[in-house]
């Protein structure tokens, strides 16, 4: 093992009696879930469900909400599912949308006395990783009791990439325990194989074949009534600086369009009171959702500072801006906006979602913006005219459909270990 993962480690372990601590401050933060804090210690008051177990991991939200088409397959083939992730939203999505297919736990900090409990507590026998979540002592400590490890959806930035090229014998020990990994795309799978993956295959995004989320018929008919006719732009998943431009579209663009009602859906919703306020500075008009306020006739600004109701903004404006992305942040995922009939425009920062953008770019299925400027001229440019908005929605719609297929690829790279597993079914587990 390098030297940097030996020190890792030792440092984990000296860690371990000032978790407390950690845990405690990040409660009082919201980031933590104040009920399960023993699941970051491995703890659980759940048993492990008899027969074979898949246990898979993703980081938060973006991770979580790939994987419910490939957990609902998986459950198919009569096995168990755990599903892991680090955050309270992903938890809260988890329990949304897995409830009574998955059991959801909060993965257990690093340190290698906690992975130890939650290994020997849920025994998988198939561990999924999803995109690049890695922590080390949860791979080593699988490898020690040689489960099969799979990255599924496997993704590399160029950030990321860059940095582990700085510990190249850290990220090949890292990687080589792996079965396989599944990379989205072909750029990743060479990153991959370069850090020292042993075989990689490209399975593409499994985020282009979830299906768009549910509608939930009264929240929206709810806030359609409370919209009428008005017309409706959105920002979604936005982060802070983006605002204040929405904002500033939003004051340019009203003398032309009376009617217009601007949406922000921050991506981080505690900032919700925040926006409220730098809507006033604006000298526009707010109302906030998460104090279950609703866009009156003489609202501006309506601040949807709520978790999971993308889908419901999305099926509400015709146009989208998708946030992350005139910040060096990296873009937020498009795919849904898209499948829900929005025309969508980005910024120049739009890594973490590089192939897709590219695609939708290049079928002008999607417009990327410079700077502020330009995000006013195009959206005022949609609003005048609404064939051309509607030709960059289809067009959009046409590419994600075309990029789709990653879950039957997905599957069938994973059906050697399910027919293992399904050899190993005993009468009445499944």
């Amino acid at each position: 093992m390098p030297l940097s993962l030996r020190l890792y480690r030792m440092l984990m372990r000296a860690a371990g009696p000032f978790a407390g601590i950690i845990l405690a401050r990040r409660r009082r933060q919201g980031k933590e879930h104040p009920a399960r804090i023993r699941e970051r210690y491995g703890e659980t008051a759940i048993e492990r469900p008899d027969g074979p177990l898949i246990w898979l991991h993703g980081a938060s939200v973006g991770e979580l909400g790939s994987i419910f088409p490939l957990v609902d397959k998986l459950r198919q083939s009569g096995v168990h599912i755990l599903v892991t992730s680090g955050t309270v939203t992903s938890a809260a999505l988890a329990k949304e949308r897995l409830a009574g297919q998955a059991i959801h736990q909060f993965i257990p900090l690093d340190v290698p006395r906690f992975v130890s409990r939650f290994l020997s507590h849920w025994k998988p026998d198939l561990a999924l990783f999803i995109e690049s979540d890695l922590w080390p002592n949860l791979v080593f400590g699988c490898r020690e009791r040689r489960i099969p490890m799979i990255i599924l959806n496997g993704r590399l930035s160029e950030r990321s990439f860059t940095r582990w090229k700085v510990l190249p014998h850290a990220a090949e020990a890292l990687l080589r325990p792996f079965d396989l990994c599944l990379a989205q795309s072909r750029l990743d799978g060479e990153r991959y194989l370069a850090l020292g993956a042993r075989r990689v295959e490209i399975s593409g995004n499994l985020k282009l074949d979830v299906p768009a989320p549910p509608l939930n018929e009264e929240k929206f008919n709810e806030l359609k009534i409370a919209i009428g006719s008005r017309t409706v732009i959105a920002a979604a998943s936005t982060h802070a600086g983006e605002e204040a431009a929405m904002l500033d579209v939003h004051r340019r663009l009203h003398r032309s369009f009376p009617g217009l009602l601007t949406v922000i859906v921050p991506r981080h919703v505690q900032r919700g009171r925040g926006i409220y306020d730098l809507v006033e500075k604006f000298g526009l008009s707010p109302a906030l959702r998460s104090q279950r306020q609703f866009p009156t006739q003489t609202t501006d600004v309506y601040v949807a500072d709520t978790m999971g109701e993308l889908g419901l903004v999305y099926r509400l404006s015709p146009i989208v801006f998708m946030g992350g992305s005139l910040i060096e942040h990296g873009g937020q995922n498009p795919i849904e906006a898209v499948k829900l009939g929005a025309a969508v425009l980005h910024g120049p920062h739009v890594w973490n979602f590089a192939e897709i953008y590219t695609a939708l770019d290049a079928a002008r299925g999607a417009i990327e913006i410079e700077d502020q400027e330009q995000l006013v001229s195009q959206i005022g440019g949609w609003l005048r005219d609404g064939n051309l908005r509607e030709a960059t929605a289809q067009a959009g719609l046409k590419t994600v459909n075309r990029l789709s297929g990653a879950l039957s690829r997905t599957l069938a790279q994973l059906e050697p270990y399910l027919l293992q597993l399904r050899i190993n079914l005993r009468p009445g587990d499944a």
